[in-house]
């Protein structure tokens, strides 16, 4: 029979860190919180061999006693938390007392120290959690932590990391996200000897989504600013242009704290529901303030996950906000005639232009106390909310001038460009429109002012005919068509199930459906809509629609869900209207909320500017 006898601490340790440190991104993602909690203002992260040979995280924050250098490598050793009631208030990113002595028991350890007052730091060095030196050292105020040879000490661990190019990689999507957290912070973060970004810490979110993700993602902002119980949201939606495969760039934070939650996801991608098609994906960035004792996030020793307490009041808040921000918000995209390589090419020479001339002006360093009046100002400029091509190179140089030579009367006009003013797509337009005709049997095109409005018919029509459907079933007016004779469908045992569950949807939507013997339903009366087009086809597909959800879907969800398929009955493409029935689809189109995409997220209109045409037509270059 076996014993039971206690491990050493050695082991215990090692243990501990394999919930705490996965990777090197692991051991980046603790010391980078911890430097934020000590109210650093400027944080420097150096890597070399993805991480794994050697991590430096320097700060300029509180910085730590010398003699509370060994207590902060002890096992659940914290300033963050005193007791357990403190728990239900977290303020802090760190609080378990786990982060350096779960570092310290896998790597080879350096920390230098001083806090404000103190005439000299602290120093110590540990090896697999030994202390091999302590001491005093000089050193400039705040912290510096050291990190070599992860894993040197459990073989088997540092055989499942990937290559250092992977992990490295890891460390970028933390440090982007960190950065992102805190656009009040000055970050730099060096892979390898090469600077991959640097914040400048003004506070401005946009400008740090402009150095992480380039000026065409920048351009394409939508900012939100919500508050409902106690909830803020603010940040930046994508507009559906930056349409994604993936929830990559699904980016949130709870409190300052980047989380990864299916609750979240769940809640922005159903505020963005009826402006992107299947399988795609929003770009946002959103910081979510709330009480802490409404959300748990000791549920995890990654911290990476939450828990609420309502959850569902939380998703319709977030599903809201994010929905209400974006009907406010134009949301036609407007057609490049150029080569597509071409622009790309060019925005990166721009990019690499604009790198370049900042480097010559200069780079604020990590532990700056003021940062240059006129850097400030040119990003300001830099960074207003425009499309790429308001930007030429000559206002680009202006800017730049102007903040060296009159910075002060440059933070006096500097504005923040709203090309949204005007909805291009309302009723009070309506007179302004002139319908020039039809193309392909498909497009309809409109000029209005400087601009080719092209409107996609069978898209068009398909959000009219959504939107009037599900405005019927609001208000309980849905008028009904009788089929004769009806249509009979044969239902597999899980359909029956599923017409059982729903059968109150289907009513409410206009379908009559009545049992006929056996397995067999006769479908009696659908929605005036869908008379004519394929009843039969049609229910089956809805139900098919039905049964892949299971139980999954909400009510409301599943009711959306048969209102979207009955949009089949739109009038497709390559099918000629005449004007005056275009005219009365453009009409109804424009009384909608949100007139810029069908129910599946298709885009109904694009616009080509005048500007755009006369650069193809070489009338200007």
């Amino acid at each position: 029979m076996a014993q039971i006898h206690v491990l050493d601490s050695e082991t215990i340790d090692k243990i501990a860190a394999g919930e705490v440190v996965e990777r090197p991104a692991s051991v980046v993602k603790e010391l980078v919180e911890n430097a934020i909690d000590a109210n650093a203002t400027a944080i420097t992260v150096e890597a070399k061999e993805g991480g794994i040979a050697f991590i430096r995280v320097t700060d300029n924050g509180d910085g730590m006693e010398a003699a509370q250098l060994r207590t902060a490598f002890l096992r659940h050793a914290t300033s963050k938390i005193e007791n357990a009631e403190d728990l239900t208030h977290i303020l802090s990113l760190g609080f378990r007392g786990e982060a350096l002595s779960s570092i310290a028991a896998v790597s080879k350890v350096e920390v230098i120290s001083k806090t404000a007052g103190s005439l000299t730091g602290g120093r110590i060095v540990l090896e697999g959690a030994r202390e091999i030196e302590f001491g005093e050292v000089g050193a400039p105020e705040g912290t510096t932590v050291l990190v070599r040879n992860l894993f040197f000490n459990t073989p088997v661990r540092r055989k499942f990391l990937k290559t250092p190019v992977t992990e490295g990689g890891y460390i970028s999507d933390l440090m982007e996200h960190l950065a992102l957290s805190r656009p009040d912070i000055s970050f730099k973060f060096v892979l390898g000897n090469q600077t991959r970004f640097h914040t400048s810490g003004n506070g401005d979110l946009r400008e740090v989504i402009y150095r992480l993700y380039g000026r065409e993602t920048a351009a394409s902002l939508v900012p939100i600013q919500w508050e409902r119980e106690n909830i803020r949201i603010q940040g930046y939606l994508g507009e559906p242009v930056l349409v994604r495969s993936n929830r990559n760039f699904e980016i949130y934070f709870i409190n300052g704290r980047f989380l990864k939650s299916a609750v979240i996801a769940g809640a922005v991608e159903e505020g963005y529901r009826e402006y992107l098609m299947q399988h795609k994906f929003p770009f946002c960035v959103l910081h979510i303030q709330m009480e802490p004792g409404r959300v748990d996030v000791n549920v995890h020793p990654t911290k990476m996950d939450v828990r609420f307490d309502s959850a569902a009041e939380f998703c319709s808040i977030l599903s809201e906000a994010v929905q209400g921000t974006l009907r406010q918000r134009e949301m036609i995209p407007e057609a490049v005639l150029g080569n597509e390589n071409e622009a790309r090419k060019e925005e990166k020479e721009q990019r690499r232009q604009l790198q370049e001339e900042m480097r010559r002006k200069g780079v604020p360093e990590p532990f700056e106390k003021r940062r240059m009046e006129s850097y400030r100002v040119m990003e300001e400029a830099r960074y207003q909310d425009r499309k790429p091509e308001s930007l030429p190179d000559e206002t680009e140089e202006k800017a730049a001038e102007t903040a060296v030579t009159a910075p002060e009367a440059a933070v006096t006009e500097a504005k923040q460009l709203d090309l949204f003013e005007e909805k291009l797509l309302s009723v009070d337009n309506r007179a302004r429109y002139q319908l020039i005709g039809q193309v392909f049997d498909t497009y309809w095109m409109i000029q209005f002012e400087d601009k080719l409005l092209i409107i996609d018919q069978h898209a068009a029509h398909e959000k009219v005919k959504y939107e009037r459907l599900m405005r019927q079933y609001r208000e309980k007016s849905v008028v009904s068509q009788n089929l004769m004779p009806p249509v009979i469908v044969s239902l597999t045992g899980q359909e029956e199930v599923t017409l059982r569950e729903y059968g109150d949807a289907f009513t409410e939507l206009g379908f009559e459906i009545a049992p006929f013997g056996g397995s067999e339903y006769a479908v009696r009366s659908v929605p005036t809509d869908l008379y004519g087009c394929g009843e039969k086809e049609l229910f089956l597909e809805v139900m098919d629609q039905l049964a892949a959800l299971g139980n999954k879907g909400s009510l409301k969800a599943v009711e959306e869900k048969i209102a979207s398929m009955s949009c089949k009955a739109a009038v497709k493409g390559n099918s000629p209207l005449s004007q005056r029935e275009a005219q009365a689809l453009i009409d109804e189109l424009l009384t909608l909320e949100n007139p810029y995409h069908c129910p599946h997220g298709r885009p109904t209109i694009i616009s080509i500017s005048k500007t755009e045409m006369e650069r193809k037509f070489k009338r200007i270059v």
